[in-house]
């Protein structure tokens, strides 16, 4: 029942967008008296601890009438209390695949290789096969994975998102994917992004601080939340790099690393990444009402059909040797392609011009 996906409490979910599957249901009975949350699962599920059960409440597992709820939660009468974990139940047939792997460094200890677009890190709910787990096995037989995780996952330390390109590493003994982890969670690394965010910053750089968690309204989506006891701590720093009036290149280093941090903190300020559907990108949020406009930015989302995520840089300590190591991976073309033919378009359009403002009730009806 414990709901951490690696041997630290803090270290980055190394799922991909994965569903939440109902494990339990209990329906409290019409005399239920009210009792706290954790203790009422206590005694209703075999073989599992309150400390546990309550750490799953907090993570936002524990669900009261569709609601997740705290621990302190007063169970009352015909309440249905149900936990959902981010797993289904099922064994998981995990068979090796012959996938291509771009390597960008290998040795005993770690593999370091740089991920496509499109490629699903583990398998899960309607990516079964295909995916980064499965090229591992093929590659490699056998990896460890770290303890405590319900459903294997050879070799990961740290995922991206199925949509997102760029560098990961692997640990491919025991003793190097503890100490991948350990890096991870004492955030002694150094990894870097690349992210397209609709419209423009007042100052060069920033901090984004606030916890994530899991929406209540839609359990595939992340939200900031006010600190508390809902979500983890979420820290994302980040630098303008390119401005194009309407959109902004820009740079984010990660402190922490929860599920979809810069996409769900970009949103949160009011900068959702370039075409990520998930988030509200994926509709003109800035710029004119002109048809011309339309049209350009329709064609940059065809060009590149996904979220404008790139990790472009890693930093770590080998495991084994104590080298601090750097791995980069340039844009992907279909990110710099896009990057292309906006710096075309800012070049080529008189900004100051007065009309160019964009009216939000009318954008609203091009999409």
């Amino acid at each position: 029942m414990d709901t951490e996906r690696s041997p630290f409490p803090d270290a980055p979910e190394p799922s991909d967008e994965q569903e939440l599957y109902e494990h339990h249901r209990i329906v409290a009975d019409k005399g239920q008296g009210l009792m706290r949350l954790d203790k009422f699962l206590f005694e209703h599920i075999a073989n599992a601890s309150r400390s546990r059960i309550a750490a799953a409440a907090r993570s936002g597992n524990v669900l009261v009438n569709g609601k997740a709820e705290k621990p302190s939660y007063k169970v009352k009468p015909r309440d249905e209390v149900s936990l959902v974990l981010p797993y289904p139940m099922r064994e998981v047939d995990l068979a090796p695949e012959d996938i291509p792997l771009n390597v960008l460094y290998e040795d005993e200890a770690i593999l370091v290789i740089d991920k496509p677009a499109g490629l699903v890190v583990h398998p899960g709910h309607g990516n079964w096969t295909g995916t980064l787990v499965n090229a591992l096995l093929f590659h490699f037989g056998k990896l460890p994975s770290a303890p405590g995780q319900p459903v294997p996952r050879p070799g990961l330390v740290h995922r991206l998102d199925k949509n997102t390109s760029g560098v990961m590493v692997i640990g491919k003994t025991e003793e190097a994917l503890t100490h991948l982890a350990r890096q991870f969670y004492d955030r002694t690394n150094d990894r870097r992004y690349l992210a397209l965010v609709w419209g423009d910053f007042d100052a060069e750089a920033g901090t984004i601080e606030g916890n994530l968690g899991r929406s209540p309204k839609d359990r595939t989506v992340m939200q900031v939340f006010p600190e508390g006891d809902q979500g983890k701590t979420a820290i994302t720093h980040w630098s303008v790099v390119e401005r194009f009036t309407y959109l902004t290149l820009v740079e984010c280093k990660l402190e922490t690393g929860r599920t979809h941090q810069i996409r769900a903190h970009m949103r949160h300020i009011g900068h959702p990444l370039f075409n990520d559907a998930t988030y509200g990108g994926d509709r003109i949020l800035k710029g004119t009402v002109f048809t011309k406009y339309r049209q350009f930015v329709e064609n940059c989302f065809e060009l590149l059909p996904r979220q404008a995520l790139h990790a472009r840089l890693l930093e770590i300590e080998h495991p084994v040797t104590g080298e601090r190591l750097r791995f980069e991976s340039p844009v992907p073309a279909d990110m710099e392609a896009v990057l292309k033919k906006w710096r075309t378009y800012v070049a080529s359009r008189p900004f100051e011009d007065k009309g160019e403002a964009f009216d939000a009730d009318a954008a609203a009806k091009i999409k």
